[in-house]
């Protein structure tokens, strides 16, 4: 008998080839085609998170808005973390927290800027009423022809968003947060299956996962716990964005469930490892990978 309940995950979303498209980096959903599913009319929040206050950095758009989303339809007040050009996404995404009835707090600025870190976290602690979910969320990649054609400037944006951003954030942070508090990164498939076209990001998930572990030791006896997402390949702004117009209707169709992931499918485990469901986890990378192995 065909349970109705069941859904076929490799049916779930689009397993049609994205056709080919470029954008300027950051990238905008608007430009986007198809559109990203982040949960809008599907995520059913179950007060898991209620009387939380969130910062997630790139949460403007992709699979920040999603957890953006999802939080809040748990309960949580959000802000969001962007760059002054994403306005446009950071304000729809507002939309929806304050759609589930919470309160968004919307803070552009330059993660590379150690100042903006601080502030991100200052204005976040006193608008907010405190902070105990910090996502460090926020990338920045690019398609790369080989190890020789990495501009150093923008390999430098690669180290300083990536890297240092989440180390003035959570250096800033953990002192505000009390007992029961959560970090989460978010990480990738190719910290553990790295490409040679995305070298440098790479290098950056895998130092992530290494960041994960041993902030997890460190803020144990703290009571705050410290753990990662990987997701492998999702449809969100960054990857019309990195460059690679012609790779992107294959894009996905190596996984085993035979498609691209939409951000709304990484939603559920940002609030798991968030909430007290995971209250004896941390250190841990949880995969999002449409079933590619880490």
């Amino acid at each position: 008998m065909h349970d109705e309940h069941l859904v076929d995950p490799t049916t779930k979303h689009t397993t049609d080839r994205f056709p080919k498209q470029e954008q300027t980096p950051p990238g905008m959903t608007d430009e986007m085609h198809p559109q990203p599913d982040h949960g809008e009319q599907s995520y059913r929040g179950a007060a898991r998170l209620i009387g939380r206050r969130a910062l997630i950095t790139g949460g403007d758009s992709g699979i920040g808005r999603a957890v953006a989303i999802a939080f809040a339809r748990e309960g949580a007040d959000v802000a969001i973390a962007y760059l002054p050009e994403e306005q446009a996404d950071a304000e729809e995404t507002a939309r929806w927290i304050e759609d589930a009835g919470r309160m968004p707090l919307l803070l552009a600025g330059d993660l590379q800027d150690e100042s903006f870190c601080q502030e991100l976290v200052d204005r976040t602690h006193s608008s907010l009423g405190g902070l105990d979910l910090l996502v460090l969320n926020a990338a920045h990649q690019r398609n790369r022809g080989g190890v020789g054609e990495i501009p150093t400037a923008d390999f430098e944006r690669v180290m300083r968003v990536n890297l240092f951003a989440p180390v003035f954030l959570a250096r800033a942070a953990v002192p505000r947060m009390d007992a029961g508090s959560s970090i989460i990164t978010t990480t990738s498939i190719q910290g553990f299956d790295p490409s040679s076209a995305l070298v440098d990001y790479a290098m950056t998930k895998a130092a992530l996962v290494a960041f994960t572990k041993a902030l997890a030791e460190e803020l144990g006896p703290k009571g705050i716990r410290v753990n990662a997402v990987a997701p492998g390949p999702i449809w969100t702004p960054l990857i019309p964005a990195t460059g690679w117009p012609d790779k992107l209707p294959e894009f996905g169709h190596n996984t085993p469930l035979g498609r691209a992931g939409q951000p709304a499918e990484l939603a559920g485990a940002y609030v798991y490892l968030a909430s007290e469901a995971a209250s004896y986890v941390s250190g841990a990378v949880l995969p999002v990978t449409g079933g590619r192995g880490l």
